[in-house]
């Protein structure tokens, strides 16, 4: 396990844009893939984008287009651009490290969740 911290929610109106951040102060979350995962109220966790260590990104239907994955290599860091935000996408969004082999949609194939971050969508 490492320690991922999220941060770069907050409250915004429909058609709005944030960007949340993945930091990893631990460099042993280096060479692993990484994913942004949401969960809503009364609703459970679903995945929402990942980018592997060889920069291929995966995205849910729902945020294809709207959201775009990267990272900052000198940072540790990993990013979630999102854009065009819908009431639909209010959530609380964790990241995550991928260290088995599997599906990336699965969550049981991350770990070091990191606390959270908040997303609050208006219309």
């Amino acid at each position: 396990q490492v320690q991922l911290v999220e941060s770069g929610g907050g409250l915004v109106q429909a058609g709005d844009y944030l960007r949340l951040s993945c930091a990893a102060p631990d460099r042993a979350a280096s060479g692993h893939g990484r994913g942004w995962f949401r969960q809503a109220p009364g609703k459970e966790r679903e995945f929402v984008a990942a980018i592997m260590w060889t920069d291929v990104t995966y995205y849910a239907d729902s945020v294809k287009g709207r959201f775009t994955i990267f990272r900052e290599d000198a940072e540790n860091t990993v990013f979630l651009q999102m854009d065009s935000l819908k009431p639909e996408d209010t959530a609380v969004y964790y990241c995550a490290r991928k260290v088995k082999p599997g599906s990336v949609y699965d969550a049981s194939v991350y770990d070091s969740w990191g606390q959270g971050t908040e997303v609050t969508v208006s219309l």
